[in-house]
């Protein structure tokens, strides 16, 4: 059995075991809800004894891809059956697989009940019960053959009847496949769950919010005992407040897609309480520019280095780089609350991140960024664990296609560096260490929703980061800025340009007046910047007019030991230009805990932030 095999069949044991645990208790058929569009839960009542014309549901999983189809209902007595068959068996094996579960259920709940006791013979022993039929009928109410395969027989609104009972036949609903709520959840800072679904999408589906309620008494006692209270909020996000410090959270997610079609609920709780924020952050005050979404024509770009775990979490990072940072500051759950917060209210289009974990994009940035309309692209480096990101908004921008690559193997296959390829190898030791580095760049090509004939070439990067490494910073760029040359110029011609970044380099480097001049000259300082055995003097030149949208600050790194202007975010200025930049934090917001990262801030860098719009 393949992965996606075994994924669609764990996921369906998971909904087999939570029905169970939901139907054994109780002796109901069907506990589940049917839920409408607007979120309405309606009891479906048992069915054993139900109005006429009333069915219960028959879940069918079925993919066409996978060699057995998935089924479970709930039989009178409350027990939930679940059954895997080969797509290709006769739907008459199958029919009788269900009426020999159904027969062992039927007999099973007539010995307990006293009917059957006082009907009972002599010995004592149970009335027989005669064998129930079981039929599927199709949509039109035509019985189906027998010999017809599974794959075919369980369609969509087909009706399965055991004995008196008959289900409605749900082929392939919308299910909830992964459900999480962070570990750490503070309050003031949104709550963002993870989500995944099948044959569904989580923009699509319907969330109830409820809090532990203290001391008893509530709306929902849980099977634990806990007493669930209904929290106000049918929004997949929710931002717990300082009523809410020292309780649980538990989200109830029924799954939809986009032609209202809703599945099974399932719930979750959250592993811990809300505990208390952190109060006011270097962010609070840049989201007064930034409480809506930009308006048409305009794009909201962000570009943020938010400083990779793998680097906060190092014994150096703790007594060396940033010491004065209180060590749960530094906690990735802590970080990740304070950062999902800082990026939803800047209600931006675009997206350029830095230093980004793989586990945080996949677990964390990924599915909070999704509930607030943003779609996420991934690049990890080479060998490592954090890369880059870039998310788009899903209203405003289509994707058309991506053009990523790793700085170093690009300059050694790809015909486009040939002619760099050229310079550098008079200069061995420095083409060494180019190859040895592990900085990629992310590029991707959007389309307006709004205007197709509207285009863009989103590039993204981080490069080498040693203070000696200005030469290699130098190759790195004419890599990248001749690959988006290709991308922006030859396969989408005439498109603009938006290149965001930690370049790791002051305005007052090579790297920057490259990028702002067009050209670089063979006997700049940088080509010298690690000595005289690495030097590698070339003259450079690219195409672009580029320039810094945010200026050049007086830095967007402040640790301890340095501060700095190294991010920025150019512009291709024929196409676009600047319509506000977002002032960042003061002085005093910076400085308050001494340097960055702090307890009200979550990097050693400060997001860049500006408002764009066409020519």
């Amino acid at each position: 059995m393949n992965g996606r095999c075994r994924a669609g069949w764990f996921m369906w044991s998971l909904l087999w075991g939570e029905l169970r645990a939901a139907a054994g208790p109780r002796r109901l058929l069907c506990r589940s809800a049917a839920f409408l569009s607007s979120g309405d839960a309606v009891s479906p009542g048992p069915a054993c004894g139900a109005p006429p014309g009333h069915m219960e549901r028959a879940v069918v999983r079925c993919v066409p891809s996978e060699p057995k189809m998935s089924l479970w209902f709930v039989l009178c007595d409350g027990s939930a059956k679940h059954m895997q068959r080969d797509q290709t068996e006769p739907l008459g094996r199958a029919l009788a697989r269900i009426a020999t579960n159904a027969g062992k259920g039927h007999a099973k709940a007539a010995k307990k009940s006293k009917k059957a006791r006082a009907e009972a013979g002599p010995a004592g022993e149970p009335v027989a019960t005669a064998p129930l039929a079981v039929r599927l009928f199709s949509r039109d109410g035509e019985s189906v053959a027998e010999d017809v395969s599974n794959a075919e027989a369980w369609q969509d609104g087909a009706v399965l009847q055991i004995g008196e009972v008959k289900y409605q036949v749900e082929r392939n609903p919308p299910s909830v496949t992964e459900l999480h709520l962070p570990r750490s959840l503070l309050a003031g800072f949104p709550v963002c769950p993870k989500i995944h679904t099948e044959f569904g999408a989580p923009q699509h589906c319907l969330f109830r919010w409820y809090r532990e309620q203290p001391g008893g008494g509530g709306d929902e006692p849980s099977p634990g005992g806990t007493v669930w209270v209904e929290a106000p909020v049918r929004d997949r996000v929710f931002t717990p407040t300082n009523a809410h410090i020292g309780l649980r959270l538990k989200l109830q997610c029924t799954p939809g897609n986009s032609q209202q079609r809703y599945g099974l609920p399932r719930e979750v709780e959250s592993s811990g309480p809300v505990e208390a924020g952190p109060g006011a952050c270097t962010f609070d005050s840049r989201h007064l520019y930034t409480k809506k979404v930009s308006g048409e024509g305009l794009i909201r770009t962000v570009s943020y280095n938010v400083l990779a775990d793998i680097y906060a979490q190092t014994e150096h990072s703790r007594t060396v780089l940033y010491p004065y940072c209180a060590p749960y500051a530094l906690e990735l759950d802590y970080r990740q609350n304070l950062l999902k917060k800082e990026l939803a209210g800047y209600s931006a289009d675009l997206i350029c991140l830095q230093e980004v974990d793989k586990s945080v994009f996949a677990d964390s940035l990924a599915p909070a960024l999704d509930a607030f309309g943003l779609e996420g692209l991934f690049r990890i480096k080479e060998k490592q664990h954090e890369g880059l990101a870039t998310f788009y908004r899903r209203d405003k921008f289509t994707l058309l296609s991506e053009h990523d690559i790793a700085f170093n193997e690009a300059l050694v296959s790809d015909p486009l560096h040939k002619e760099l390829r050229d310079k550098l190898a008079p200069y061995p030791l420095a083409q060494e260490n180019v190859l040895q580095r592990s900085s990629v760049l992310q590029v991707s090509v959007l389309q307006s929703r709004n205007d197709p004939s509207r285009k863009i070439c989103i590039a993204n990067t981080h490069l080498y980061w040693h203070p000696k490494g200005g030469n290699i910073r130098l190759i790195q760029i004419a890599v990248a800025l001749s690959h988006i040359r290709h991308v922006a110029c030859d396969l989408y011609p005439g498109i603009p340009v938006i290149f965001c970044g930690d370049f790791n380099s002051t305005p007052s480097t090579g790297m920057y007046s490259f990028i702002n001049s067009g050209s670089i000259a063979e006997d700049h300082e940088d080509w010298v910047s690690n000595g005289e055995e690495e030097r590698c003097n070339m003259s450079l030149t690219h195409p672009f007019k580029l320039q810094s949208a945010c200026g050049e600050p007086a830095y967007t790194n402040y640790v301890g030991g340095f501060h700095g202007c190294l991010d920025y975010i150019f512009i291709d200025i024929n196409a676009l230009e600047v319509e506000q930049v977002i002032p960042l934090p003061s002085h005093e917001e910076v400085t308050t805990h001494q340097a960055l990262p702090s307890v009200s801030h979550p990097s050693d860098h400060i997001a860049l932030i500006c408002d764009l719009k066409w020519k």
